[in-house]
């Protein structure tokens, strides 16, 4: 008897979506669209599963109610915040991310080398001066580097991307130290010490804890205001996870000297954001668009093990 015919659809990068369709059975349907909410909608009515490597779209009680035949949704991503967990449990909607595979996680490391680009152009003042040099001038007294052998890396959240950075700081000569209340046994590499004392003598912090309750306001106003002077900041966790006009007011008081940022509290749609508006005409802010996960060489595994999990569950 032949198989009853799952349709999967896929939100996410093309190279994903490639992926997925040259490793599946026969009996497997995958569509796709843009991740666009109009498209979206009108395709999750047909699919029994749903993997998003997007994180575009939230998936509220609203698009749910349309996904009458949805099973599973299995995200190529750690990162969840933007699936209404409760309300898809409570319609009987199973939902897989990326943290469950941690000796997958393990290797792919695109997001703790973009964490560390964003720390090294902030140091170098790089997209300054390449702006410079495109206009024709050429004056290297604008752009003063910070040396970082023998600075100081604070680490926030010492799981797989924290220890990461931990190694890239120790190879530059850095002194590396963390907080994370959570990680067991504690990495040898990095110094233990609370989040304040933390903040008041890191020269460089950067951020890597998993967006929750608990998490949501971590880096507070008032971290923000022990915070050692002159220190870079680097967040590519979420944007929830500082107090995002605490950061803005420390930019333009130069209590820091700047900030690297792949994430911003209501991403996508970040046209009139004030941290946007401020990096346009200050230097010491670069923001990308919450691309550090984002190579083509991860998000084929990660898609490849999305589907994986929605097969074994629905068979």
């Amino acid at each position: 008897m032949p198989k009853k015919i799952i349709t999967v659809f896929y939100i996410g990068p093309e190279c994903g979506f490639k992926a997925i369709q040259g490793s599946i059975p026969d009996h497997i349907n995958v569509i796709t669209s843009k991740p666009e909410l109009k498209s979206v909608s009108k395709k999750i009515k047909y699919a029994h599963a749903f993997i998003d490597a997007s994180m575009k779209i939230p998936i509220n009680q609203k698009i749910l109610r349309l996904a009458k035949k949805l099973q599973v949704i299995s995200t190529a991503t750690t990162g969840s915040d933007h699936i209404d967990m409760i309300y898809a449990k409570s319609i009987g909607i199973k939902v897989f991310t990326l943290k469950e595979d941690k000796d997958l996680l393990q290797n792919l490391t695109p997001a703790a080398e973009l964490s560390w680009a964003l720390l090294m152009a902030v140091a170098r003042k790089i997209t300054a001066a390449s702006k410079h040099v495109n206009s024709g001038l050429w004056n290297r007294d604008d752009f003063p580097g910070i040396m970082l052998k023998e600075k100081t890396l604070g680490i926030v959240g010492c799981g797989r991307l924290g220890q990461w950075m931990a190694r890239y700081g120790s190879a530059f000569g850095m002194n590396v130290q963390g907080y994370d209340p959570f990680v067991k046994p504690w990495p040898k590499s990095i110094k233990k010490i609370s989040l304040d004392q933390l903040f008041m003598t890191s020269d460089f912090i950067s951020i890597h804890v998993h967006l929750t309750n608990e998490t949501k306001g971590l880096i507070s106003s008032d971290l923000i205001g022990i915070i050692k002077k002159g220190a870079i900041l680097i967040n590519t966790s979420r944007g929830k996870i500082i107090d995002e006009l605490a950061l803005l007011n420390a930019l333009k008081s130069n209590q820091i000297a700047g900030a690297g940022l792949d994430v911003l509290d209501g991403e996508p749609y970040i046209k009139a954001h004030p941290l946007v508006e401020y990096s346009i005409n200050n230097s010491n802010l670069i923001i990308t668009p919450h691309c550090g996960g984002y190579s083509p060489d991860a998000v084929k595994i990660v898609c490849q093990r999305a589907m994986e999990k929605v097969i074994t569950y629905l068979n």
